[in-house]
């Protein structure tokens, strides 16, 4: 009897550790599929949502740079600077952007990584000398910020997917081309949008001053004028000075400028300093020009950003 029982609890025995051997060779499994899965590393969450816009559920889109975070002045964990390196493709800005990331992008490209830097490849603008253009230290230096011309966005889109199809195995190249496609079309339709919503703004008063130069792409697809900027460079990360300030407070006088749209990401200390270098007389009006928000808090995509921005643009340059 007793041998009996115990035969039993052997074959009971035995038949726990194989259900749990093929659970865990289950689980083993599925993480395998998952670390299989393809992957595409964006810096930027701008970028990050064109990319996901393309990319589908074709892949993985990891973004490294967080809602509301300065592109100029965010840096990586030691773990997003090894996920650069694990990545089947890195979509970045370039043109000096991501100043603190492009070291890691950089090393991901020795390391065999495909990268892809979208700004390089969509016909970009330098800054432009003198009083109604960009800073003079950086005349003939390419601007980074290209998203803000929706056109450059629409062939960037087409070349990730060129990318997309190219690096990343295993992707339905076909739904990747819809995908590209489909968003093409809504990127067309926003500059149509934004050409009509421009429409109501004179001509006198189609001048831009910002907190850093940044709108260089849209003034020059729109029919704007940049007068100047708070902060007399390309970057945030540089700062004006007492002349700086009174060359902008005069050419700001000059052309007949009471609006300052500053970043929502960026302090406007700088900009209320020069409201009251101007006696006060000056409207600061806040856009989302370098990052998304969080979804539901104005710009959580590219598409919601730009018409945003338009919206604030037109009624700030019309007094509205």
């Amino acid at each position: 009897m007793s041998v009996r029982v115990g035969a039993a609890r052997v074959r009971a025995l035995l038949v726990t550790l194989i259900s749990f051997s093929v659970i865990a060779a289950a689980a083993t499994g599925c993480a395998g599929n998952d670390d299989e899965r393809p992957r595409v590393v964006v810096t930027t969450n701008i970028l990050g949502d064109i990319t996901r816009e393309i990319v589908g559920d074709e892949a993985d889109v990891s973004v490294l740079m967080k809602p509301n975070a300065d592109p100029h002045s965010f840096g990586l964990s030691a773990v997003q600077a090894a996920e650069l390196e694990k990545a089947d493709l890195v979509v970045y800005n370039g043109l000096g952007l991501e100043e603190n990331v492009l070291r890691h992008v950089e090393a991901a490209r020795e390391s065999g990584v495909a990268t892809f830097a979208a700004g390089e490849a969509a016909d970009p603008l330098t800054f432009h000398t003198g009083r109604d253009g960009g800073p003079k230290d950086e005349a003939g230096e390419p601007d980074p910020h290209f998203w803000t011309d929706p056109d450059r966005v629409r062939k960037a889109a087409g070349l990730i997917a060129d990318q997309v199809t190219e690096h990343v195995d295993g992707v339905d190249e076909k739904a990747v081309r819809n995908n590209a496609a489909r968003y093409e079309g809504q990127l067309a339709d926003l500059t149509t949008w934004m050409e009509k919503s421009f429409a109501a703004v004179p001509e006198n008063r189609r001048a831009l001053v910002t907190n850093h130069h940044v709108f260089g792409y849209l003034a020059d697809r729109f029919g704007f004028r940049v007068i100047g900027a708070v902060i007399p460079s390309g970057t945030t990360l540089a700062s004006p000075s007492s002349s700086d300030l009174r060359s902008l407070t005069q050419a700001m006088e000059q052309a007949g400028v009471r609006t300052v749209f500053a970043d929502s990401s960026q302090p406007t200390k700088l900009a209320e300093v020069l409201r009251q270098e101007m006696g006060g007389d000056v409207d600061v009006v806040s856009l989302y020009s370098e990052s998304l928000t969080e979804k539901g808090k104005g710009a959580g995509t590219y598409l919601e950003m730009m018409r945003a921005n338009t919206s604030a643009m037109a009624d700030g340059l019309t007094g509205d």
